[in-house]
């Protein structure tokens, strides 16, 4: 980021008011070493073509499994790495020509937080606002207001050290809005977050949504994603699979899931669901079938609670004994699922 007054000015610039993130196959690969010994590399698609197109005001989620490429792409678009190749424009700057003009209009919150042990919180956001050119009399004003935007006061003047992981995450986020940016990059916002701290944390972020920014998320939680995210991108390999909003998403996938728990008996597991799946395929009630785990079989009905009955009276004949029978309404690790063959919670 940006760390001299005469790179960046203090007051937020204005930006022309459409897609406030558009990018056009952004990508990026790294060479990664095969061999110690004869030192022979290979080339490594993180990114492998993202397409994005976020609006001024919108929670925006990129939701997948570690290594799907999400925090590669963040990085981009916060000018932290370039991009091999592509098109982006972020907040009216466009990332190739005019990598400063991007970062004066950010924020940027790294999973691993940037607070200093031994400094208090209010003297890390005085710091930050006089790095992006504010000065010092404004800078602690900015600071003050902070602090109580946050309700940072019980804790903000003891050094960072003796900080909860919730109260630094907090102080992570102040620090990167002190600026006042347009759009606010946030990675793995509560990874290691006790519940309490990460309820404060989506509120935090959807209060900076009703002011007026724009926030953009990874996350590998399926409930933040669903819960916090206006609309979401699913990544896996590099690549976007699916886009829109999580009811959208999950709307996609019809009907409803059953989870089917299957006892082995003198058989094993895998041959329990195989024979399961058999007797299952063919009947008209069921839209698909997929593993579930290692015992059981995830399958997607038309009417849940009219099926059970039947594809228990299936089972039964064939001599197969269900454990468990759940019926749940579909969720974004079916819509992995879906396009992927794999469940996200799994990857």
């Amino acid at each position: 980021m940006p760390s001299t007054a005469s790179e960046v000015p203090w007051q937020p610039i204005p930006v022309r008011e459409f897609r406030l993130i558009e990018t056009t196959g952004l990508r990026k690969s790294y060479r990664k070493k095969t061999s110690r010994r004869s030192g022979d590399t290979s080339t490594v698609d993180a990114v492998r073509g993202i397409d994005l197109s976020v609006a001024p005001g919108e929670i925006f989620g990129f939701l997948g499994p570690n290594g799907a490429g999400k925090t590669t792409t963040l990085r981009m678009l916060a000018t932290l790495i370039r991009p091999d190749g592509g098109r982006a424009e972020v907040a009216g700057a466009d990332l190739f020509a005019d990598p400063a003009g991007v970062r004066r209009r950010i924020g940027y919150v790294a999973q691993g937080g940037g607070t200093t042990d031994n400094v208090s919180a209010r003297e890390e956001l005085v710091l930050q606002a006089r790095m992006y050119g504010a000065a010092k009399a404004e800078a602690v004003r900015a600071a003050e207001d902070a602090v109580k935007a946050f309700d940072l006061g019980d804790f903000g003047d003891r050094t960072c050290a003796t900080y909860s992981g919730g109260q630094r995450r907090r102080v992570d986020i102040a620090l990167g809005v002190i600026h006042r940016p347009r759009v606010l990059f946030l990675d793995e916002p509560t990874v290691g977050l006790d519940p309490a701290s990460r309820a404060y944390v989506w509120e935090e972020i959807r209060r900076l949504r009703t002011e007026g920014m724009t926030v953009v998320v990874t996350t590998h939680y399926l409930d933040e994603a669903d819960a916090l995210c206006d609309r979401v991108s699913i990544v896996d390999h590099g690549e976007v699979v699916a886009e829109g909003t999580p009811e959208a998403l999950k709307r996609e996938i019809s009907g409803d899931v059953v989870l089917l728990g299957l006892e082995p008996g003198q058989e094993s597991a895998e041959r329990v669901i195989e024979r399961a799946a058999e007797v299952l395929r063919p009947q008209p009630y069921l839209h698909r079938l997929e593993p579930d785990g290692e015992e059981g079989l995830r399958l997607y009905l038309e009417d849940g609670a009219a099926a059970i009955p039947q594809l228990l009276r299936a089972l039964d004949g064939a001599g197969v004994r269900p454990g468990t029978v759940r019926l749940q309404r579909p969720s974004l690790d079916d819509v992995f699922l879906a396009r992927t063959g794999r469940s996200l919670q799994q990857s």
